[in-house]
């Protein structure tokens, strides 16, 4: 898989671990319900990320924010848009201040506006030109609403 962050082309050192997987990784991303099962001794992991899937309740997590540095947005269609409606309130209403990631079934047409809303990286599905979506991101040069990126 190919990522782009702060729109360059760069190595993910993150993987995803599927939960009943030991984390054998320096750089983790679990899930939600592993989270909640499993806080107290994931707190206690420096990298760590979570995957949040489009029906979660942000208020659920707001105070664990600070254990994760990275939040994998995951998009299971490209037509559910709740991410980046998550994007954003992680961002404006939580501060959260580290990686915002998108993954799953998102287009090169949306990443613009994914990056409007505070998606700061993209991991893209081995097919895509990563240099075309890199472009896509510069696709407009006047913005009539206040971004948060």
């Amino acid at each position: 898989m190919q990522l782009i962050k702060d729109k360059q082309i760069t190595q993910d050192n993150w993987v995803y671990i599927v939960d009943e997987t030991p984390l054998k990784a320096d750089y983790i991303i679990v899930s939600l319900v592993r989270w909640r099962q499993e806080r107290n001794q994931l707190s206690k992991i420096k990298h760590l990320g979570l995957r949040l899937e489009p029906d979660v309740e942000l208020e659920e997590i707001a105070n664990d924010l600070s254990h994760f540095q990275l939040i994998e947005l995951y998009f299971p269609v490209f037509t559910d848009g709740r991410a980046f409606t998550h994007a954003r309130l992680l961002r404006s209403r939580y501060g959260f201040t580290g990686d915002i990631r998108a993954s799953g079934d998102f287009m090169r047409d949306q990443v613009f506006y994914l990056n409007r809303v505070g998606v700061t990286s993209f991991e893209l599905n081995d097919q895509e030109n990563a240099q075309q979506v890199i472009q896509s991101m510069h696709d407009f040069s006047v913005d009539y609403q206040e971004s948060v990126a």
